[in-house]
């Protein structure tokens, strides 16, 4: 029977899914096999009839530089009584590419040494994929599709900014990220936008919405000292990650509740609690500005990916081959600063607890440091002028909210 390999995707999108999946595909055809793109994830591999795609040189080609995912994806997550060899015995499959998460990792690991058991030789590797570049890799190397959506975002970012510039109005904007600041690290910086909060700034203090609206009323009447009266305030999503939820329970907002009583996020906008917190504030000191939310969420995920990730994605999806040739299973395909693909381990990355910290933006960092102190937030010295907007002007102190010396 002609051998064959299968490949599955879990979790969201990030761009150069499909440039991954078209570069593994045209590597293994090459190389007399068969290519066979599972539909819904693990739920699609594991059902008793798969919707596949068989890969083409022709299909392969024609989806490189497409953004999304032309294999559709699952956040599916098998126990391991649903765990099945069939669809790995009725294709010959020699091995299980997955894209994902780390999640998606360690589920595909838990699913080859069952197929072991079966006495199927099904090799593992996996490829690892987010936008939010949570993923301590070598070298602090960027997880795929994380520049791609920067990009997008700096683009939106830059467009938002004119129109605050041209209306002059204040833009509060929110960026995805789960629980690191990377992304709206890179957007805010790039746009040179006024104010950036991401979660890694609390350090020294817990995250609460009255200090978060605080820091952006700081900025909105540093700019007023100046003489700017527009601006654009972008706060991380990561921020709900590291607040107490009795916090978020009584903020004042109208959340959906899951089965446990925890407010559901995932189903409101971000940027819209925080500029409804913000007008709530501005009302209550009596300063009158004008601010609009925007959400920077969905519209990331599926761009067609830039030159950087087509290049990373080509050469991930070759460091597969080059893996699997060398006899190399149950890793996770990496390349460092030098472009050289090393296999990476699940227990390389995870902590005692056997759970993979995220890489956090390095708040002590020079890059760090010089962006954040290149904001517009009121000082000790701005005092005596932030008077004529503000009662209390030292608390609305960035590095005293921030508890920073």
């Amino acid at each position: 029977m002609e051998k064959s390999i299968a490949i599955i995707c879990g979790g969201g999108p990030a761009p150069g899914i499909n440039t991954v999946v078209s570069t593994i595909a045209k590597t293994f055809i090459k190389d007399g096999y068969k290519v066979i793109g599972v539909h819904h994830g693990f739920k699609g591999i594991l059902a008793e009839n798969p919707e596949v795609k068989i890969f083409d040189f022709a299909l392969a080609d024609r989806i490189f530089s497409r953004g999304g995912s032309t294999i559709t994806m699952s956040r599916f997550k098998p126990k391991d009584s649903d765990f099945k060899a069939d669809f790995f015995k009725n294709n010959n499959v020699k091995l299980l590419v997955t894209i994902g998460g780390d999640d998606t990792a360690s589920t595909a690991n838990r699913l080859t040494k069952y197929l072991q058991k079966q006495e199927l030789d099904v090799a593992h590797v996996h490829v690892p994929k987010t936008i939010d570049n949570d993923l301590p890799l070598p070298d602090r190397n960027p997880t795929f599709g994380f520049h791609t959506a920067k990009d997008e975002g700096v683009r939106i970012g830059n467009t938002v900014y004119e129109d605050a510039r041209t209306s002059e109005n204040w833009f509060v904007m929110s960026a995805m990220g789960r629980s690191a600041g990377h992304l709206a690290f890179g957007i805010a910086s790039a746009c040179h936008f006024q104010m950036m909060i991401i979660p890694e700034m609390f350090n020294n203090t817990k995250i609460t919405f009255d200090k978060l609206i605080n820091m952006i009323v700081s900025s909105i009447v540093k700019c007023k000292i100046k003489g700017i009266e527009y601006g654009v305030a972008l706060v991380s999503e990561g921020v709900f990650h590291f607040m107490d939820e009795e916090e978020i329970i009584n903020s004042d907002i109208n959340f959906t509740y899951d089965d446990h009583g925890h407010p559901e996020l995932g189903n409101v906008s971000k940027s819209h609690i925080f500029n409804y917190l913000l007008q709530v504030k501005l009302k209550e000191i009596g300063l009158k500005v004008k601010t609009r939310p925007v959400e920077l969420g969905y519209e990331l995920r599926c761009c067609n990916p830039i030159a950087f990730d087509l290049t990373l994605c080509s050469l991930l999806g070759i460091g597969v081959k080059k893996l699997f040739d060398q006899g190399i299973s149950g890793c996770i395909v990496s390349a460092n600063s030098n472009g050289d693909i090393a296999p990476l381990f699940l227990k390389d990355f995870e902590d005692e607890s056997g759970k993979i910290p995220p890489r956090l933006v390095d708040i002590e960092s020079d890059m760090a440091q010089l962006f954040i102190n290149n904001l517009f937030f009121i000082q000790e010295k701005d005092y005596e002028k932030a008077k004529q907007y503000l009662p209390n002007p030292e608390a609305y102190d960035f590095k005293k909210i921030l508890n920073w010396n």
